[in-house]
């Protein structure tokens, strides 16, 4: 959101998603951040909220990875589930991730966890809740985001073809049912959390299955290297 409360968001999001912007349940839940904002320090900041619609247009969008909420820790959302802003300490699930990727394609484990490369190459990096108050977890939980999110889910499922659904979790997982299978992709493993991590995530290979979906259906593959 900027200073008048209007979301920042890449046309092609805007015109999709015009009609939740212009609900009720939105119309609360901006209610509900101005306060939050007045009150305590919510991440991400204001202009980094719609980072993963402004980084991935709707029209390019190949690949969808869900995660649940932003990090709550100081500096560390930038808007794209599991990434975190440059300079900052790789929190464990990315670290897993990174050691997948390592294992699946040999990809060199990076320091920087800034996945903005891959959101510019069409993974849309969604999180079910855009915004948290600081060293709160779901704070924001159940205040409208979802409604918001799980609508962009099926407007993807709905408008798209050939996309890849990434879901890593039962929290993802659930999300399933919100998506034509019949038309997409849908690859699913543990959370790459370290409490699960070991039980399904190592060893999904999904980064190496997700460019075979794509080449197969004449799509460009994703590059997956992290630049330091």
């Amino acid at each position: 959101m900027n200073e008048t409360n209007k979301p920042i968001i890449d046309k092609s999001w805007a015109e999709i998603l015009a009609n939740e912007f212009n609900s009720p349940y939105f119309f609360q839940l901006k209610t509900f951040l101005i306060e939050e904002k007045q009150k305590y320090n919510i991440f991400p900041k204001g202009s980094q909220i719609f980072s993963a619609f402004n980084r991935t247009p709707f029209d390019k969008v190949k690949v969808v990875i869900i995660g649940q909420d932003p990090y709550h820790g100081e500096n560390q959302a930038n808007g794209l589930c599991f990434s975190v802003a440059n300079g900052v300490k790789n929190p464990p699930s990315l670290i897993n991730i990174f050691k997948e990727l390592n294992t699946d394609l040999g990809i060199r484990i990076p320091k920087n966890g800034n996945l903005e490369k891959w959101a510019n190459q069409g993974v849309l990096l969604l999180n079910a809740t855009l915004t948290v108050r600081a060293h709160e977890a779901g704070s924001h939980q159940n205040k409208g985001w979802e409604i918001f999110t799980d609508s962009i889910i099926k407007h993807l499922s709905e408008k798209k073809e050939g996309l890849v659904f990434i879901l890593w979790g039962n929290y993802a997982q659930a999300k399933q049912k919100l998506i034509d299978t019949s038309r997409h992709f849908v690859l699913k493993a543990a959370h790459p959390s370290p409490f699960s991590a070991y039980n399904g995530f190592f060893g999904c290979k999904h980064f190496s299955k997700t460019n075979e979906i794509l080449i197969k259906q004449g799509k460009q593959p994703i590059s997956w290297s992290i630049e330091d």
